[in-house]
C-alpha cells in the first residue's frame, strides 16, 4: 500500500511539473520550440515599435487622433471578429497609414488547439485584413502571447514569425491603473529595438489610452523614432 501511495504521489508530482513547464513554455517571450520569435530587435539605432492589441473598438478614433497629432505610425494587432463588427474602424486604421497585424479571429489561447483550428483562425483573419484594404505584410501575434506546438509549426511552415514584445506596463496592476505610471515604466525600461505592447481599444483601458501621448513625447525627447513592426524588423536586417 505504501508503495502505491508513493508511486501515485510521484506520478502526480511529475504531472503537475509537466503542466507547469508547458504553461511557462507556452507564454515565454523569448523562446519557442521552433520557428522565428521576435520580442525586440538588436540595433544600435534609437528606434522602437508601438503596438496595440485587440480591436477595432470604441477608442479607435481616439487612438488614431493621438497618433496623427504626434506624427507616429503604429502596428495594430486586430482580431477578425472585431474587424467584422467594426469594419469601418478597421478601414480608418488602414487609411491612416498604420500597419495591421493578425491577432487571430476569436482571440483564443492558441495552445492545445488543432492544426485545422489554428489555420482557420489565422487565415480567416488574414482575409478580413485584406478586406479592409491593407496591402502590406501581415505579421502575427498570438493572443495572451501563448504558443506551444502546432502554432509555431504553422507559422514556420508559412514563413511567419511570432511577434511578441519586451515592454508591457499593463502586466502590473499598480502601474496599469494610472497613465502617469505607465509612461514612467516605458521610459525607464526602453532600449533601442524595443516593442511596446498596449491595449487601448476598450473603455476599461482608458489609462493605457491616456498614456500614449506621454510615451511618445517622452521617448521623442530622448531621440527615439517610432517604426512599425515590419520596419523595425527591416532595421535589424540592415545592421
Amino acid at each position: 500500500m505504501k508503495k502505491i501511495i508513493i508511486s501515485f504521489s510521484v506520478s502526480m508530482f511529475l504531472l503537475f511539473a509537466t503542466v507547469f513547464l508547458l504553461d511557462e513554455l507556452s507564454s515565454a517571450r523569448t523562446f519557442q520550440l521552433y520557428g522565428g520569435l521576435v520580442s525586440s530587435v538588436e540595433t544600435n539605432e534609437k528606434v522602437v515599435a508601438l503596438t496595440f492589441d485587440d480591436g477595432p473598438g470604441v477608442n479607435t478614433q481616439a487612438i488614431l487622433d493621438i497618433l496623427n497629432r504626434n506624427d507616429v505610425k503604429a502596428t495594430f494587432y486586430l482580431t477578425g471578429k472585431e474587424i467584422e463588427s467594426s469594419f469601418e474602424d478597421g478601414v480608418k486604421i488602414v487609411q491612416e497609414g498604420h500597419e495591421i497585424g493578425n491577432h487571430t479571429y476569436s482571440h483564443p489561447r492558441m495552445v492545445f488547439k488543432s492544426p485545422s483550428f489554428i489555420k482557420d483562425e489565422i487565415e480567416r483573419t488574414d482575409d478580413l485584413i485584406r478586406d479592409i484594404g491593407y496591402e502590406g505584410d501581415i505579421t502575427f501575434r498570438p493572443p495572451f502571447g501563448r504558443k506551444l506546438f502546432f502554432l509555431p509549426h504553422y507559422l514556420s511552415k508559412n514563413k511567419r514569425d511570432t511577434i511578441m514584445w519586451n515592454i508591457e506596463p499593463e502586466t502590473y496592476p499598480e502601474i496599469a491603473s494610472d497613465s502617469k505610471y505607465i509612461v514612467e515604466y516605458v521610459v525607464e525600461n526602453i532600449e533601442p529595438g524595443s516593442i511596446i505592447l498596449l491595449h487601448v481599444m476598450y473603455e476599461s483601458r482608458k489609462e493605457s489610452l491616456h498614456s500614449v501621448d506621454g510615451i511618445i513625447k517622452k521617448l521623442k525627447e530622448q531621440g527615439y523614432t517610432f517604426l512599425t513592426v515590419s520596419e523595425l524588423l527591416n532595421e535589424e536586417r540592415k545592421d
